[in-house]
């Protein structure tokens, strides 16, 4: 290897750039506000590391999600081709550490991950085996409400001994309670769920010294990108992979922390250099996508807050159409007004429906836009639409593999035992789990040895039997060295399961079938990258298994597709229109009425509104409403968001009009209003 940077790889960077790619040693703190190219800086460090005698396998980039992480591999391979460097999300990395190193924490190495919705049904199960008409959970705690505390508890590494619930907590006692039994379901599942991932990591560094330098020690370079997102579970992997080589490099920006509801914690970036006092810190402030008015004014919006590390935005591209703030009647004039526009402006081919995307603060205000734009026949698309992979029909056929790959993993065998229809009810499987639980073993094996257990009908004990044989067949095969393609047609013949659905003449069955047929593509893909990869079959599986829990909402979003998107502001994240609409701009929606008497709250809400504002390249386009029906109540008077006051009003980046009928207003063609300067909010 020759130890220097070649000049390509530095063309074309800016000097900020330019200077953080260089760096080869030593703590790295890259402060990188939107748009500001930092993939292109974390692709291109990565390069200059390989050419400076760090060999592929010393580095690990860690991303939030499998989108950046395909955008960086992508990027990497045309400037380094083939150099094989750990590249994939903070979940993934752990998921291939865990694999390696499971039995210290008394799992087996093929365990299945849980999503958010089997890791609920597992913790219901445990609260109704627990729980009796005597002694029901305590008014106002519900299943859920135990399992976002549970979540909570692991992203703040407090393990279930360790838990102590605080004062005057109605739901404190409750996860104490079932906390533990949760965790040992798991472990007995030989499953963990997407929480655990990180933790069974971080209790593994902390409880293996030796693992923690062997690691170390492979893993020399750690770069962890939007470093603003990491909970203290991510900190502490981060720190304890740093402490003999110190080379930790992120890159992030506290102004776009947004799911500290999640667990993020913002001080892991704002207190960086205090962890590594020698931190070289650079400030990616050049803006490559949005236009000057766009920036100026989330700009002005961001400076209110005060926890944040100083940057200034700015761009060489001068000009562009001011951010523009509509008020509107009610929430039916809002949505006609941005379906009416999209219409007029994609008809007259001054735009194509791909370049609009509408953002809103929670889910339930996209109804009223979804049936403006399809009365006009406009295509959209709804973000948080029920992905692939959490179909019905998929997550079926994959709860059949995992089952197969590890027989103890319960949820799987519960969705699936009388999937098809097989006459197993829920009676017979509850009292199938409850001998598992009392037994210590898997109910699987209850179903092998169904025949020595009473109060179960002929009928229902032989079609136990017969699963269990069919599900041995299936859990031989999967130890084989057969293509994942092959064992999901295995999976369709010996169960039926397609069978179901060919004679139907339901359009959703139809769709069933039609997303069955491509999950099979997506296998048949799969396999050939294996392949080429040479990857044994037995590990493909769990890889192939692995890829599909770790799938993320936005992960398929393709862009090129010709309809406008909607989401929250929340899932806008890494992601950029030329034309943005931010709608609902009023108190107790944005900000969310829930943080308005929280100050670190209210910072979050605010930092909301500047990550939808500059995913905006070319328009933005605000709206709030006078009045609007929602959460129940009927014509109640709205009031503006505290955020449009810290907009600028100098009548240059941001200009309003109204779509109702103000007095003292100007006629701007096509039933819009432009207020004069001096009227700005003049109604508040």
């Amino acid at each position: 290897m020759k130890n220097t940077v070649p000049s390509i790889l530095l063309e074309g960077l800016n000097p900020a750039q330019r200077e953080a790619v260089l760096v080869k040693d030593g703590p790295l703190l890259v402060l990188a506000g939107p748009g500001s190219g930092k993939t292109r800086v974390v692709t291109h460090r990565i390069a200059a590391l390989l050419h400076q005698d760090v060999y592929p396998s010393q580095i690990a980039a860690l991303t939030f999600t499998n989108k950046a992480a395909d955008e960086m591999k992508k990027r990497l391979e045309t400037l380094v081709p083939q150099q094989h460097v750990w590249l994939g999300t903070f979940h993934k990395f752990c998921a291939y550490l865990l694999r390696r190193y499971a039995s210290f924490v008394h799992l087996q190495d093929n365990f299945s991950i849980y999503d958010t919705d089997e890791s609920l049904a597992l913790l219901k199960n445990i609260i109704a085996q627990n729980t009796a008409a005597s002694r029901p959970l305590p008014s106002g705690v519900t299943p859920q409400g135990i399992a976002a505390k549970i979540s909570g508890a692991k992203n703040d590494l407090v393990l279930p001994e360790d838990y102590t619930a605080a004062r005057n907590s109605t739901a404190g006692p409750c996860v104490k309670e079932f906390y533990p039994l949760y965790q040992d379901a798991l472990r007995l599942a030989n499953a963990v769920d997407f929480d655990d991932l990180l933790l069974h990591v971080a209790v593994l560094l902390k409880d293996n010294p030796e693992i923690r330098r062997t690691l170390d020690n492979r893993f020399r370079y750690i770069l962890v990108d939007e470093y603003q997102d990491t909970n203290s579970v991510q900190y502490f992997i981060a720190r304890a992979l740093s402490l003999d080589y110190r080379n930790l490099a992120v890159t992030g920006d506290p102004d776009q922390s947004i799911y500290a509801w999640r667990g993020a914690d913002i001080n892991n970036i704002l207190n960086f250099e205090k962890d590594f006092p020698d931190t070289k810190i650079i400030r990616l402030e050049e803006n490559y996508r949005s236009a000057e008015p766009i920036l100026a004014a989330a700009d002005s919006l961001i400076t209110n807050n005060v926890h944040r590390k100083e940057k200034k935005l700015f761009t060489n591209k001068k000009g562009g159409v001011p951010v523009r703030l509509v008020r509107c009647g009610d929430q039916l004039d809002e949505a006609e007004m941005i379906a009416d526009e999209i219409a007029g402006e994609t008809a007259n081919g001054i735009r194509k429906a791909s370049d609009y995307a509408v953002f809103y603060r929670m889910n339930a205000l996209s109804r009223n836009l979804e049936s403006a734009l399809r009365s006009r026949k406009l295509p959209f698309r709804l973000v948080r639409g029920l992905e692939f992979f959490n179909r019905k029909e998929v997550k079926d056929v994959l709860a059949y593999l995992r089952l197969a790959s590890n027989p103890p993993d319960t949820v799987s065998l519960i969705r699936i035992i009388n999937e098809p229809v097989r006459g197993i009810g829920k009676t017979t499987v509850q009292k199938m789990t409850g001998w598992a639980s009392e037994l210590g073993e898997a109910v699987l094996d209850i179903a092998y040895n169904i025949n020595n257990f009473s109060g179960i009908a002929a009928k229902t004990r032989n079609a136990v039997t017969k699963f269990a044989v069919m599900m041995s067949k299936l859990a031989a095969a999967a130890k084989k060295d057969y293509p994942v393609e092959t064992l999901i047609e295995m999976v369709l013949t010996e169960t039926g399961y397609r069978k179901q659905y060919i004679d139907s003449e339901s359009e959703e069955d139809r769709e069933r079938l039609d997303n069955i047929d491509e999950l099979l593509t997506a296998a048949r893909e799969f396999d050939t990258n294996t392949r080429e990869a040479e990857i044994s079959a037995a590990t493909a599986l769990q890889e192939f298994l692995e890829q599909t829990a770790l799938a993320s909402d936005t992960d398929a979003l393709d862009k090129d597709t010709e309809c406008i998107s909607l989401m929250t502001l929340h899932a806008a994240k890494g992601l950029e229109f030329p034309v943005v609409y931010i709608i609902a701009l009023e108190e107790g929606i944005l900000p969310h009425d829930r943080s308005t008497h929280d100050t670190m709250q209210l910072e979050e809400e605010r930092r909301l509104f500047f990550v939808g504002m500059t995913r905006a390249e070319e328009e933005l386009r605000i709206s709030r409403a006078e009045r609007r029906n929602f959460r129940g109540s009927f014509g109640s008077s709205a009031i503006s968001s505290r955020f449009l006051f810290e907009l600028p009003k100098d009548g240059k980046n941001l200009v309003q009009y109204d779509a109702g009928e103000l007095s003292k207003s100007e006629d701007y063609g096509d039933g819009i209003r432009l207020v004069r300067d001096e009227e700005y909010f003049e109604d508040e």
